[in-house]
């Protein structure tokens, strides 16, 4: 029912992991452009997107690959379990952040690569739960995610440990949800004009975040521990988001107060 792999060793979850980074290329595309951001820092976003997406996948697999040795005592590089969402996204947006900067400082005129980094971040907001929502679809279809355990497409009974139980589709939530962050996000962002914009990132951050951490509670595989006992790895992770978010509204907020009583005076 899942194959391990359909063609030059991918699976269905590398297949709709690629179709929702195309997705995100063509959105961010569009709003590089509606952003006004000069040819030359758009060139740049290109390269520095394709670079995030190697480098995120490559350290996607190595994340997996060194989880396997802490779970099975083994190093084993594999393609269909190793595009970890967490690991593909820190590797992938340091490289990002690396050749954005540098390549930008470097091309760029009037220090635009800086200036535009917040409308920057605002449409990555965008992108990554775009691309991550196909991930979550490319989980179910292929099985690949979290094993048998968690795999219910339709939430049919599954006999786990002799007992019957009714499985909660993890996935499917995740990727409706994703779908309609995304679409929220994209529609702020095309609507969200004016001096005083508002951040998406913050958004993003603490929306995914809170949903992260409370939908843990329906699944019913090990998740894991982290050095606070009773939190799994992704509600850390989710927490972290939340923290990342509040912060960065708060900067925006204060900054924005300080814009707006220098202008009034």
């Amino acid at each position: 029912m899942y194959p391990d792999s359909l063609f030059l060793g991918l699976t269905l979850y590398d297949i709709f992991i690629l179709v929702g980074v195309v997705a995100a290329f063509l959105l961010a595309d569009r709003m590089t452009v509606k952003s006004g951001f000069s040819v030359t820092l758009q060139k740049i976003v290109i390269v520095c997107a394709l670079s995030c997406v190697i480098v995120g996948y490559g350290s996607a697999v190595l994340f997996q690959a060194f989880y396997n040795i802490k779970e099975e005592g083994k190093f084993v590089i594999d393609s269909g379990t190793g595009a970890t969402f967490y690991g593909g996204l820190i590797g992938g947006a340091a490289a990002f952040l690396l050749i954005y900067f540098l390549a930008g400082r470097r091309f760029c005129k009037d220090n635009e690569a800086v200036k535009r980094f917040p409308d920057m971040l605002d449409i990555g907001a965008c992108c990554v739960p775009l691309a991550h929502a196909f991930g979550r679809i490319g989980c179910l279809m292929a099985g690949c995610c979290h094993g048998a355990e968690t795999d219910a497409w339709y939430g049919i009974p599954m006999k786990i440990g002799g007992v019957y139980k009714k499985m909660v589709p993890v996935q499917l939530f995740e990727s409706i949800f994703l779908f309609i962050l995304a679409a929220v996000l994209i529609v702020l962002f095309f609507k969200n004009k004016g001096k005083h914009k508002f951040p998406l990132m913050p958004v993003y951050c603490v929306g995914y975040g809170i949903w992260r951490f409370f939908i843990e509670f329906a699944r019913t595989d090990d998740r894991g521990n982290t050095f606070i006992p009773f939190l799994t790895p992704s509600q850390l992770i989710a927490l972290l988001l939340i923290v990342v978010g509040v912060v960065y509204f708060l900067l925006w907020f204060f900054k924005l107060r300080k814009k707006v009583e220098n202008e009034t005076k």
